[in-house]
């Protein structure tokens, strides 16, 4: 069973709703339909006036919507909405008009709902950039209780299982946070640890990456992930979390058990880790991509991880099964 077909598996049995803010493009709609129809979720709103849903429908051959269609722009909340993005950044310089044409973006509309609670999770990005999703993301839904921030990962399904004998392990952070410091890295193992048993149903094991394995290496390039691993140990121990993690660690000693016992004998990851952690943008990006390219697995994501509610951005140049995915994914990680 490949990755996805494992999200969708416990997507089905969660029963979530979705809302679909892009309802003028036609692959939208198709996995709206295919969400549906295939049980991954109990409900998709999309977004759009009935002319834009009607055009889209026609353009993707859909003969009978399986969705609710909603013209945000004419909805009662829309005005409500407005008035309280108004009120919560008004410290900040924004004024009810500009608080009005920002809730004229699909996006931002989509994310008070999902805010709300009318809708669990909410997937975008087809035709939204990643900054326009960040945004919305940050100004309306904010990041969850104890989070400072807000990241992402990769869901990584492996063609060949891992020396420890995961399948798919979660790399994290690829795409949002260029260089955080201790603190930060901490927020990102927690949150990618969150998602990983959002999505998998097991306990996690991160492993904080470097160069360096227990003191085999010293620059301070390595202070950080020894800080945040400190600190990441506390954390767990002081909230009681069924995390299991260890650092600084390099990169076989984290997934590869013989290895471990040679350079780690004491870590209670034993090589087995399935939550990478990296200690910036640079390291965690060109890890992602070559484990893609060169060892032919799926790379999934970027997943966006630490937010009040699951929000998540797609490719511009997905199509409607990859949309499902995503679909699939955001309702795992609305959890039970």
């Amino acid at each position: 069973m490949s990755a996805i077909d494992s999200f969708v598996a416990r997507a089905k049995e969660l029963g979530k709703s979705i809302v679909l803010p892009e309802g003028q493009d036609p692959r939208v709609v198709a996995a709206a339909n295919m969400a549906i129809e295939n049980g991954v979720v109990k409900k998709v709103i999309v977004l759009g006036t009935e002319a834009e849903i009607a055009a889209a429908c026609a353009k993707a051959g859909i003969t009978e919507r399986k969705f609710e269609q909603l013209d945000y722009l004419a909805s009662a909340e829309f005005a409500v909405y407005a008035n309280e993005l108004y009120e919560k950044r008004k410290a900040k310089g924004l004024t009810i008009e500009k608080a009005t044409a920002m809730m004229q973006s699909r996006i931002y509309y989509g994310a008070m709902m999902s805010k709300h609670g009318l809708v669990d999770g909410l997937v975008a990005g087809s035709i939204a950039s990643t900054a326009d999703m960040l945004r919305a993301a940050f100004h309306c839904i904010g990041t969850a209780p104890g989070m400072k921030i807000a990241s992402s990962c990769f869901v990584m399904d492996l063609v060949k299982p891992a020396p420890a004998g995961d399948e798919v392990l979660l790399f994290g952070d690829c795409g949002v946070n260029p260089n955080p410091d201790a603190d930060q890295l901490v927020d990102i193992a927690i949150a990618t640890a969150n998602t990983y048993r959002a999505l998998m149903g097991k306990t996690p094991r991160v492993a904080m990456l470097s160069f360096s394995t227990y003191g085999s290496a010293q620059h301070e390039l390595l202070d950080k992930v020894i800080e945040a691993t400190a600190k990441l140990k506390e954390r767990i121990a002081a909230e009681n979390l069924d995390i299991i993690a260890d650092g600084e660690l390099q990169a076989d000693a984290a997934i590869v058990p013989s290895v471990a016992a040679a350079k780690a004998p004491e870590s209670p990851l034993a090589g087995s880790a399935n939550v990478l952690i990296f200690p910036d943008l640079n390291a965690g990006n060109i890890a992602y991509k070559l484990t893609q390219r060169l060892a032919g697995a799926g790379a999934y994501g970027p997943i966006l991880q630490g937010l009040a509610k699951p929000l998540n951005d797609l490719s511009r140049g997905c199509n409607a099964e990859d949309i499902y995915g995503v679909m699939a994914i955001t309702a795992c990680q609305a959890g039970k």
